[in-house]
Parts: structure tokens; C-alpha cells; sequence
């Protein structure tokens, strides 16, 4: 399981893994979804099936869901239906405090097991209306974190998992450069607004 290093994680440093490298003394060109640890906050009494990713339980200050190494830089919550309208109605002003905390995270989300056409329809049984429903996700979108309405339980798994993966394959490829130098003994300098070690002409 591969721990990807946080800037703002002292406690987590990248040690390139020779076992990982090729015989040119390369690391892999590309991040496999197999090799990313995604932490569960232990909070989370049913965790979603992130499959390929390899998962570790853990306490997260923000979120059910990150990264092993980005705990600092990705959390993403899932929320049911039930949840959510809990959200919008008896548990706001905590749920709006989550929000903001939230908003200090490049990648942030929260993903809701359920359609806008169920928010719309109104089929439960709470004192939240429909308008009050839509609007509250479309305003707390409009802040700057996305809701994602992905359906049921088995998309919001494939999409936490997604997310998580395509988060972590970013960081890869901007650390990529340094951990290539650092495992070759090299130095890494800037170059059009990009990290890559020096003598490289890509």
C-alpha cells in the first residue's frame, strides 16, 4: 500500500521504494489504483466498498473519506438520503460548520446516495420539503463544495473510489519528477512552472 506524502504532513515522508523502480532507475510512470490507501474515518459505521483501492480505518478531522499521506489535502463525505435531510433540517447549523471546514480542502465533496429526481419528489417522511432540500444542496454548492447525487449505495462507493484515485494519481505525477531525482541521486529544479529533475529536456 503506497502512502503519498502531504506538504502539510510533516509526520509522512515520500522514501522512494528501489522495488518500485525500473532498471534504468525510474519509478513507475503511472499510479495504479491498486496501490492507493484510501482511510475510512472510524466513525464510519458502513463503510462503501472502494474497491481497487486497498483501505485502512482512521481518524479524519474532516470527512469520511481520504487518502493515506493526504489526509490534510482530500476529505470526502457520504451521506444517504436520510442524512441529508437530517443536514437540511434538525442538524444544520452543525452540518454548516462541516461545510466550512471543508472549504479549507483542495479536493473536497459530498456524496449522497440518492437523485436530484428523489429530492425533487419529495417521498419521505420528514417536516424538510423538497424546495428546502434542493435548495440547501444547490446553496451549499454555490459555497464552493460540490454534492454529488450519484443514485445508491453501490455509485457512491465507485465514485468515493474514483475520487480518491484520480486525487492521488494527481499528486503522483507532480511528485513524480522529484522522487525520479531522488532516487537517482539528482536535482530537482523548476522549469516552466513545473518540478523535474535537472538535465531533462521534457
Amino acid at each position: 500500500m503506497t502512502h503519498l506524502d502531504s506538504p502539510h504532513s510533516p509526520s509522512h515522508e515520500i522514501e522512494p521504494n528501489p522495488m518500485n523502480s525500473t532498471r534504468t532507475g525510474r519509478i513507475p510512470i503511472e499510479l495504479k489504483p491498486e496501490v492507493v490507501t484510501a482511510v475510512i474515518d472510524t466513525r464510519e459505521q458502513l463503510p462503501l466498498d472502494l474497491s481497487p483501492l486497498g483501505t485502512v480505518a482512521g481518524t479524519l478531522s474532516t470527512g469520511d473519506y481520504s487518502v493515506a499521506g493526504l489526509e490534510t489535502l482530500i476529505a470526502i463525505e457520504r451521506k444517504s438520503l436520510p442524512d441529508l435531510l437530517s443536514c437540511v433540517g434538525q442538524e444544520r447549523e452543525r452540518f454548516d460548520r462541516e461545510v466550512q471546514r471543508l472549504l479549507a480542502y483542495p479536493v473536497r465533496a459530498v456524496v449522497v446516495e440518492a437523485t436530484w429526481l428523489d429530492l425533487e419528489r419529495g417521498e419521505w417522511r420528514s417536516r424538510v420539503t423538497p424546495a428546502a432540500a434542493v435548495g440547501s444542496v444547490l446553496g451549499w454548492t454555490a459555497n464552493g463544495v460540490p454534492f454529488l447525487l450519484v443514485g445508491d449505495r453501490a455509485a457512491a462507493g465507485r465514485t468515493v473510489a474514483k475520487m480518491l484515485f484520480l486525487a492521488a494519481r494527481r499528486r503522483w505525477r507532480e511528485m513524480r519528477p522529484w522522487l525520479d531525482a531522488t532516487l537517482n541521486g539528482g536535482v530537482v529544479e523548476q522549469k516552466n512552472g513545473a518540478i523535474q529533475p535537472t538535465g531533462s529536456d521534457k
